[in-house]
């Protein structure tokens, strides 16, 4: 049954009543994309308009304007994002979903990012559509474009008029990481995109934080009470959040060998893991507040490892060489195609924190991230004291080690709680066992992509999922020292393909008397 344009206000007749995960309809409007010729509008933004479509959780008169440098006309972008739908998205393909999405759908061509033409055009197109399609003058602006560009893009868009402000309309950014390289262009970035709108319309897109598991972390803290009591200093030992990919760089070289795995991941996705699982419990779930306990968090977080700052104690970094994974040879980072020669970007990062607080005073937290370990995982692992006293002998809880609760982030999504149980049979002896919980066994409901969720909240205007700019300034202050020594210190240090990272990362943990878990 087609999508009728002229279904009451705020009503769907494809949403499904009893759909309680993205319940609520984007306003009408026009998302902008610049970049959408790119990897990543190919794989995850345009699966995920299609699916938000599909789902009914768009409005009737959505529409989507596609910006970039090839020489098509609206049907031929048609054609391209519907091969991207096809290939990516997760619900079925039905004609009357498509032909009301593709009946909104333009494309502007631009010679080059600086194209004052081009945005004319663009401008005549979003204020055609707004005519036409009964838009109401909200118009969000996808900025999926090597960081590089923002400067020109944000400056041509102010010039041609498109984000000036209208009596009950919206201008939103959406923007996609890195925010910036360091502390100082992270700054920069915030600048000029407030040329343009205001701080609480700009969407940092990290798309961890879409994902349902990462969501579950505030669910599980502050939702069940026999957990708080234990969630501090008193009883977790540690805690240990991975993200950890078991392949190369690919075709990303150019994007990566600038970047490393120290930017590429611990500043945005661990540190906001960390903040999540450290923060204070908000006084709601509305943006304002739960961004006020992650700032906290962040703001007291020290590089110091017992109030002494040594860097090379508390920091490892790795780069992967040539060998055999799964069976298969395959090249170092630096025979990767596109590298520079003479590279000393990492591929693999660790570093541990400490949180000056009083829920978190002595508990070191680790993180760490590489390519080409030995599985592809990100959890994070809280590791609880051993109890101050066993009556059991020493043989009998030989195979016990320390209580632990793994929120499983990816792939296989869930919780896990390892406790210790007496082995069936007449001696007692106790072993290690899990109570574990998985989505996929536990709910019918298929789990919202995370840009799904992240594009909605957008066009929504509903920020709890996005960092603001206060935490991508903490988050650079805690990386940049980092940075800056390794610059320093020369080359990293070699690690086997398929293992857990370089000798200095275990070393990491060992100066504690801790080791790695291996997930």
């Amino acid at each position: 049954m087609p999508i009728s344009a002229t279904a009451p206000q705020g009503v769907n007749p494809l949403l499904d009543s009893r759909d309680l995960r993205l319940p609520r309809i984007a306003d009408p409007c026009v998302l902008v994309m610049f970049g959408i010729t790119g990897d990543l509008a190919r794989r995850k933004l345009l699966p995920a308009v299609y699916d938000l479509a599909g789902r009914g959780l768009l409005s009737p008169a959505f529409c989507l304007v596609g910006v970039g440098r090839r020489d098509w006309d609206d049907e031929a972008m048609r054609s391209y994002v519907a091969q991207a739908v096809r290939s990516g998205a997760r619900t079925p393909w039905r004609p009357a979903v498509w032909e009301q999405l593709a009946a909104g759908m333009r494309f502007v061509t631009l010679s080059s990012f600086d194209d004052a033409a081009a945005y004319a055009r663009l401008t005549q197109v979003v204020e055609d559509l707004d005519a036409r399609r009964g838009t109401g003058g909200n118009r969000a602006f996808y900025l999926s474009i090597p960081p590089g560009w923002f400067p020109t893009v944000t400056q041509q868009v102010a010039a041609c008029g498109l984000v000036e402000e209208a009596p009950g309309a919206w201008r939103r950014v959406i923007i996609e990481k890195p925010f910036g390289h360091d502390r100082a262009s992270a700054a920069e970035l915030d600048t000029l995109v407030g040329r343009i709108v205001r701080p609480d319309d700009v969407f940092r897109v990290d798309h961890y934080l879409g994902k349902e598991t990462v969501q579950n972390i505030l669910a599980l803290r502050f939702a069940n009470t026999m957990l708080e009591p234990l969630w501090n200093h008193r009883y977790v030992d540690h805690v240990q959040i991975t993200m950890a990919e078991d392949i190369g760089i690919g075709t990303r070289a150019g994007y990566y060998d600038t970047i490393g795995s120290a930017r590429d991941v611990i500043q945005n996705h661990l540190l906001q893991l960390l903040a999540l699982t450290a923060m204070e419990e908000p006084t709601s779930m509305t943006a304002a507040a739960v961004r006020a306990e992650k700032e906290k968090v962040l703001a007291s977080v020290r590089l110091e490892r017992r109030g002494e700052l040594d860097l090379d104690a508390t920091t490892a970094r790795g780069r992967y060489d040539a060998g055999f994974q799964g069976g298969v040879p395959v090249k170092g980072y630096l025979e990767e195609d596109g590298v520079a020669p003479g590279s000393r970007t990492e591929t693999f990062a660790a570093i541990r924190l400490e949180i000056a607080n009083r829920r978190w005073s002595g508990v070191p937290f680790y993180l760490r991230t590489g390519k080409r370990l030995a599985r592809r995982v990100t959890e994070v692992a809280v590791v609880f004291e051993r109890p101050p006293f066993l009556p059991f002998d020493g043989a009998a809880t030989a195979g016990v080690g320390a209580n632990t609760i793994v929120l499983r982030i990816q792939p296989d999504e869930g919780v896990t709680m390892r406790l210790a149980s007496k082995v069936p049979g007449s001696h007692m002896e106790l072993r290690d066992v899990s109570m574990d919980f998985g989505y996929g066994g536990t709910f019918n409901e298929e789990s919202p992509e995370a840009y799904e969720r992240l594009i909605l909240d957008a066009l929504l205007g509903d920020a709890p999922l996005f960092p603001h700019q206060r935490e991508v300034d903490l988050s650079w202050r805690i990386l940049d020292p980092v940075i800056d020594r390794w610059a320093a210190a020369g080359e990293p240090d070699g690690y086997r393909p398929g293992s857990w990272g370089p000798a200095s990362a275990h070393q990491l943990l060992a100066r504690d008397g801790r080791t790695w878990r291996r997930s």
